[in-house]
């Protein structure tokens, strides 16, 4: 299994948006970097859910549903899309600032890579987080 994070801004599109409708396609990626990503994601792959601009924070757990293909938002074969499916929300949200302040998240895409909407989680900050969020 492979872990993920995606990102969005919940003016736009939030956590309870995504909770309502129970499943629903990543898509409006147009990042080759993020779309490389999203056509590793394998089913039942864990996926953080980020709110990017306002809060700053992840906030839940999705999961993938099905694997990469055509973005239906576009006629521009090169994006994809992947379904996702919330799991659960966090008991609180992890802040950026928190996940930058813990010496053993130093290196993950969200600190150094923080304009990649979706990114490569490894195992044990995915499970940090979830820690981190318990707390």
């Amino acid at each position: 299994m492979n872990y993920w994070l995606v990102k969005t801004e919940p003016d736009t599109y939030s956590w309870d948006d995504f909770v309502t409708l129970g499943r629903d396609h990543w898509d409006g990626v147009r990042n080759y970097a993020a779309r490389k990503h999203m056509k590793e994601m394998k089913i039942d792959d864990l996926v953080l859910f980020y709110h990017s601009n306002k809060g700053k924070d992840v906030v839940g757990i999705a999961k993938v549903v099905k694997e990469f293909y055509q973005d239906p938002t576009t006629d521009d074969d090169r994006w994809v899309v992947v379904d996702l499916e919330p799991v659960k929300k966090l008991q609180r949200g992890v802040t950026l600032q928190e996940i930058k302040d813990d010496e053993r998240l130093k290196d993950i895409a969200l600190v150094k890579l923080q304009r990649l909407s979706v990114q490569p989680v490894p195992r044990e900050a995915f499970h940090i987080i979830i820690e981190m969020s318990e707390k």
